[in-house]
């Protein structure tokens, strides 16, 4: 139980995010804001959907059971959560799924981004370890760890590039 109620949770909350991106999408391109990377934007978007696919699958098809230290892994996940709504409001109406670039907008520093350049992609790799682990689903963590890592190395370029090109990201 505990299981599924955990899954419905992050999939709402996820869903939630992404209308939050979109509106976030129409007040940026109001603005004449650019988006980049929309060729690999739906691989990306399928590896999201796909992990939760194989989540499910492994947890029910293999009977896994809940980690005996799931607690500690639950606190991280929380603490990942705090993290997302963190670089959620110091981006603001910034924030999205997809690289989306205002010209001449100043580029975030406060917050999270005082201390890295990309800290979802960090919450969204440790969560991709975190979720299944509390369930003992280390296929699904294996494989979307390696598929989250094959796609950053391709966005994280394309979104650097996009923020030098359009923002004082260098600055």
């Amino acid at each position: 139980m505990f299981f599924t109620i955990f899954v419905v949770i992050i999939i709402i909350q996820r869903l939630s995010e992404l209308l939050l991106a979109k509106k976030n999408e129409r007040w940026m391109k109001e603005r004449g804001a650019e988006e980049y990377g929309k060729r690999h934007y739906w691989i990306m978007v399928s590896i999201h959907i796909c992990f939760f696919i194989s989540l499910i699958l492994e947890v029910t098809w293999l009977h896994r059971e809940i980690n005996p230290y799931w607690p500690l892994f639950f606190i991280i996940f929380l603490l990942a959560q705090a993290a997302r709504i963190w670089i959620i409001s110091s981006l603001g109406r910034y924030w999205n799924t997809k690289i989306i670039v205002l010209p001449g907008a100043r580029s975030v520093k406060e917050g999270p981004f005082k201390y890295t350049k990309h800290p979802n992609y960090l919450i969204v790799s440790v969560e991709l370890i975190i979720i299944p682990v509390i369930f003992q689903a280390y296929i699904t963590a294996a494989v979307f760890f390696v598929l989250n890592f094959l796609i950053l190395a391709v966005r994280i370029p394309i979104e650097e590039k996009a923020l030098r090109k359009h923002t004082d990201y260098l600055r």
